[in-house]
Formats: structure tokens, sequence, C-alpha cells
């Protein structure tokens, strides 16, 4: 049995673990102001007079008001120059006062009244002529009925604006990751030690959730877990399995912490590792480093998929996106969303610059037999990529508990 993996109970697991979030610093007022300055250089250098920021995770990250998304227009909109102006129903307004943190006047409508018509008329207003940028996070019913009741403007989508702001992570914003990063590799070490054989992939997902409780998250944010051949399809498939001696084991989850999140996957060997488990496992280890490697300050986010996938060719997976091997892009940006800009993906020619934060995970598929994911993230310094987590040891100390 692998070091670390099995011998355990969940009860004594669950009693090893507690509160990790009694030091961790939420985001300020006076970061939050920073990132509206920032956005308004952005749409100075863009031609933009104004971008809207849906509800969601952009709202929050702009004025730090917490308001996820529905069929009722709520958001804020950021002017090239001067104050925010947010759009709410008016039954709403005392409420996203309450949540806001960021101050700005809050326009209302009644329930039989058009929510776009108001932002129209808040446009004209305030004089806001020529490119006004929407959230790409907008709904089309919204994006839609912007552009009917203003056929005057011109609106344009504002990616540059938000993901070029929100890409590029404070140190405040690290240090929550880090803890966040922290909380769901600890749960998966209690989640590996509590395994038995005749578990289900339903029980160790009941268990991480509480797990991830116990660290101070309100619970798993998302949780896959995977035994044996179910392992090789990267999103797991319909039924649960029960574990028995010789299953690869794949646990992909991650916790919310102030907003931001934590994405882990850990791959091991219940009982004894066959040759070809124990070879892919190193195969993808290798595909994981030579990722890691490969991200170079100004180096597109694109070269370090590029790279990652040629070594599996070497191995001979593949070619590309083929199976058996790596059927899916090697990383993803992360944040306040899971999946974020910019991805490492071969497309995507970002130029690496620090505050950027990415997963590391080219898995192997191995359909009808196994797969295997080891997923940590790392993010850009000055001096290059640093990891939040330290990656799986070996298969056969994953968390090298011995190393």
């Amino acid at each position: 049995m692998a070091i670390g993996v099995g011998g355990s109970t969940a009860e004594k697991e669950l009693a090893k673990l507690s509160d990790m979030t009694a030091d961790v610093q939420p985001i300020t007022e006076a970061e939050f102001a920073a990132r509206i300055k920032r956005a308004q250089e952005r749409m100075a250098e863009e031609g933009v007079a104004a971008t809207y920021v849906n509800a969601g995770t952009s709202l929050y990250y702009f004025t730090g008001t917490r308001w996820w998304p529905s069929e009722r227009m709520v958001g804020a909109l950021i002017p090239a120059e001067g104050g925010i102006h947010y759009i709410a129903p008016a039954f709403e307004i005392s409420t996203l006062k309450d949540f806001m943190c960021i101050d700005g006047t809050v326009h209302g409508w009644e329930e039989h009244e058009s929510p776009y018509a108001l932002f129209g008329g808040l446009l004209t207003d305030l004089g806001l002529e020529g490119k006004v940028a929407l959230d790409e996070a907008c709904p089309f019913f919204l994006s839609n009925g912007v552009a009917k009741a203003s056929p005057g403007t011109e609106f344009v989508d504002a990616k540059d604006i938000i993901a070029a702001c929100r890409m590029h992570k404070s140190a405040a914003e690290l240090a929550i990751m880090q803890r966040a990063k922290d909380m769901t590799l600890e749960v998966h070490k209690a989640a590996a030690a509590m395994l038995h054989e005749g578990v289900t992939t339903t029980e160790v997902t009941a268990f991480i959730h509480e797990a991830h409780k116990r660290v101070g998250a309100s619970g798993s944010y998302f949780c896959i877990v995977l035994f044996g051949e179910a392992t090789a399809y990267p999103h797991g498939v319909k039924n649960p399995q029960t574990l028995k001696a010789g299953d690869m084991v794949l646990i992909d989850t991650g916790c919310d912490l102030l907003g931001y999140k934590s994405d882990i996957t850990r791959s091991y060997v219940f009982g004894q590792a066959s040759a070809k488990q124990r070879e892919v496992w190193n195969h993808e280890k290798a595909a994981q480093v030579r990722a890691f490697e490969a991200a170079k300050l100004g180096t597109r986010c694109g070269d370090v998929d590029i790279a990652a996938r040629n070594l599996l060719e070497q191995f001979g997976y593949g070619p590309g996106y083929n199976v058996p091997g790596l059927p899916h892009r090697t990383g993803h940006g992360i944040g306040l969303d899971i999946h974020e800009w910019p991805y490492l993906v071969a497309s995507d020619n970002t130029p690496l610059a620090p505050g950027m934060c990415f997963s590391n995970e080219p898995m192997l598929c191995l359909y009808g037999e196994f797969g295997v994911r080891l997923e940590d993230h790392f993010y850009m310094t000055e001096d290059g990529p640093k990891w939040f987590t330290k990656p799986s040891h070996s298969i056969d100390d994953p968390f090298g508990l011995a190393a």
C-alpha cells in the first residue's frame, strides 16, 4: 500500500483537522478602489467610455459587492472617469446597499419597467458616448436587451478590460489562494488515509465535504471521486464505484475561501500498483514537471501546453488530443472563478506575467483501463513560476510523507 493511503478511519481523520482560516485577511476597500482605477486606465487605453460588470465574480472583483446573476439585471457601470453607478431592481436597493463595499449611485426600476431602458438613459445622462464595454459573462438576454434599448451605442466585449485586471493577482489575492489550496491539500491527505476496500465514491465525497468544513470552508466547492476504470474519464461517470484492491484512485476537489477557489487532484493506487499503472503515473508526473519548467516569463501560455504535449508524444501518447493521451488543455487560470483567463492551451497567445495563476494538469487517459491526473497550481513571480502546493512525490508516497 502506498504511504498515506488507507489504514485509518473517517472519524480519526476528521478529528485531526482544524480551522485553518483564523488569520486570513480579506480584500480591503482600498484594493477594490485600486482595481476600479486600473480598469479606468485600461478603458482610456482602449478608447472605451464605460464598462458594465454584471452580477457575479467581476462585480465582486471591482466593487466588493457579492451578488449572483439571475433574470433580473444587477450590476455596476464603471465610467472611464468618475464614480460608479449601480443598476438594480427597486425592491433590492436596500439589500444591495447593505452588500456594497464601494459606494455609488444606485438606479432602480420597478418590476413592470425595463432595466435596459434605464441603462440606456443612464448612458445618455452621463454623456457616455462611443464605445461601452459589456462583461463577457452577461447572458444573451441582457446584452441583447441593452443593445436594442440603445441602438446608437457601440457595445464591445469587456474582456480586454476585465481579464487584463483579474488575471494579475495581487499579494492579498495570492495569500488567500495559498491558504485555500493548503486547506484542500490537508483534506486530500485525510481522504487518502480513510480509504478502505468496499468504500464507495459517494461516501468519500461526503467525507471530503465534511473535511473541508473542518478546515474552515463551507464545504467542498466541488468534488470528483473516481475508482478504477472510471478514473480514465476526466470528469467521471454517472454511476458511483466501490473501491477494490489494485484500483487507481482519482480525487479532484476544492473549496472556496473569501471567494477564491482551490482545485487539486491526486491520483494513486489502492493496494499494489501494477507495472503499467506505475509507468503511466511517472509519465504524468514528468509532463507536469515539463509544463512547470516551460512556464517562463514572457512565454506564450500556449507554449506551456505544447511542451507538456510534446513530451507525452515522445512517450507514445497522442498525437495531439488522441487517447491514450492528453485529451484536454494542460491547465487553466484560477481565482474568483475556478476556470478563468488565461489558459494553458496551444491557441492562447497571452504572454506569462507576474501574478498569473494556473492549474497544471496534463492528464493521461486510457479509456477502458484507468487515468492519472496530478493537478497542482502555480503562480508567476518576477523570478518565474512558483508552486502553491508541493506536487505529488511518487506513486508509492503521493503526499511525500516519507520524503
